[in-house]
């Protein structure tokens, strides 16, 4: 019997059990649109973080006091938090050469009051250059400008919730004056909006004033929360964190192998970290959602194995009238690639239509990997054989005799 007829014998057997090959196949179904689902949010994820972090500028470089503790799980000194000081921040803008942009940060959380409205928000105390950096362009008004840092002027860039919050929708807030933990501050620029971001933090909903404000009048410390760079390319950004690297260990006397008491951290290293996380909740997911096709290889086996039972019979007549042990198990085998195969075909249907449609409707974000579908087609060919096998060997060991005489 050629591979063409034993194909069509097992497809009318297939047919033949219609209820039993569906419910066979369901366990297929489901395991196979939860892989791609959970790969397609897992990819989604990644894709918009990445493009999120992007439009922050792939140069961006990051410089935060107190030593990179991630790998040790330490605790450090409150005192380590406080290395980065004016000096410098002058030094690096004195020095810089693989640097454009540069801007001291302070920070601190309160609530902004106008009239008989107040909001729970973030100042960040920055330089002229952070719009730039953060690529962030002030859509009402202006920035504040160098004689404001130099004065500590109480002047503010508010974000649009800010405004919304305090102010009411369709209302020009510049000119008017609001109050950040009692320090009154006149509004000279509202920011274009960026929404949300992936974390679900509000990014409107802040304030940026000078950092000598923020520093002298509302923090009352004499340190930065942290330094925020843009390198002149992204390619020059490992050269950027050396010569910035250099600056600062000289400028705070490090010698030798002391160690650095700051971090430095580029975007392409946050891309990176970030990425590599969602790699990892990924695989955890699709492991997980992996099992329900473990369950439902088991069931085509279970199914199999019934259809050997029932049809013994049959196996008997086909031994009789010549056809061998391989041709037999090679029946079965087909029978049982095919309930997987269309299974996962059906399911790859399922789940790239509940990834492209149903997802992004629930504010997911949502990407089907290609390589996603080629992977679950073979792994619907390798369920079908692995727990295939067992009832197409039991079914071609089967003896003639006691086969046909069975009832």
């Amino acid at each position: 019997m050629n591979i063409l007829n034993l194909f069509k014998v097992s497809l009318k057997a297939v047919a033949n059990n219609k209820m039993r090959s569906f419910l066979s196949m369901l366990g297929i179904i489901i395991g196979v649109a939860a892989v791609i689902i959970m790969m397609s949010i897992g990819q989604g994820s990644k894709e918009s973080i990445r493009a999120e972090l992007s439009t922050m500028g792939t140069n961006l470089l990051t410089i935060r006091p107190g030593a990179d503790m991630r790998s040790r799980g330490v605790r450090q000194d409150p005192s380590a938090m406080q290395t980065l000081k004016m000096a410098d921040y002058e030094r690096i803008m004195h020095e810089k050469k693989f640097v454009t942009n540069v801007s001291p940060e302070v920070t601190s959380s309160g609530q902004a009051i106008y009239g008989n409205n107040n909001t729970t928000c973030t100042i960040y105390g920055e330089s002229t250059e952070y719009l730039d950096i953060k690529q962030w362009p002030v859509e009402k008004g202006d920035c504040f400008t160098e004689e404001d840092i130099k004065k500590a002027a109480k002047k503010v860039v508010v974000g649009t919730t800010v405004v919304k919050e305090l102010f009411g929708e369709g209302v020009d807030p510049i000119g008017k004056t609001i109050r950040f933990k009692s320090i009154p501050l006149t509004i000279v620029g509202v920011l274009k909006s960026k929404g949300y971001n992936n974390w679900g933090m509000d990014q409107d909903n802040v304030l940026i004033a000078p950092y000598t404000t923020v520093m002298k009048r509302i923090a009352a410390q004499t340190w930065f929360s942290s330094i925020v760079c843009s390198a002149i390319t992204e390619e020059m950004s490992d050269a950027a964190i050396e010569e910035l690297t250099q600056i600062l260990r000289s400028n705070h006397k490090l010698k030798g192998d002391a160690e650095d008491d700051f971090t430095i951290r580029s975007q392409a290293e946050m891309m990176e970290t970030m990425s590599s996380t969602m790699d990892t909740v990924t695989l955890i997911l699709v492991v997980a959602a992996a099992f329900s096709l473990l369950v439902a290889g088991i069931g085509i086996m279970n199914i199999m194995l019934v259809s050997v039972t029932e049809r013994t019979k049959e196996i008997g007549l086909r031994m009789a009238v010549g056809a061998t042990g391989p041709v037999i198990s090679l029946q079965f085998l087909i029978e049982s690639v095919l309930i997987s195969l269309t299974g996962g075909l059906i399911g790859i249907l399922v789940g790239c239509s509940v990834s492209e449609w149903v997802v992004p409707s629930m504010g997911m974000p949502s990407s089907v990997p290609a390589w996603s579908i080629y992977l679950s087609f073979f792994v619907c060919v390798f369920i079908g054989v692995l727990f295939g096998y067992i009832p197409a060997q039991k079914a071609a060991n089967m003896d003639p005799i006691e086969a046909i005489r069975h009832e």
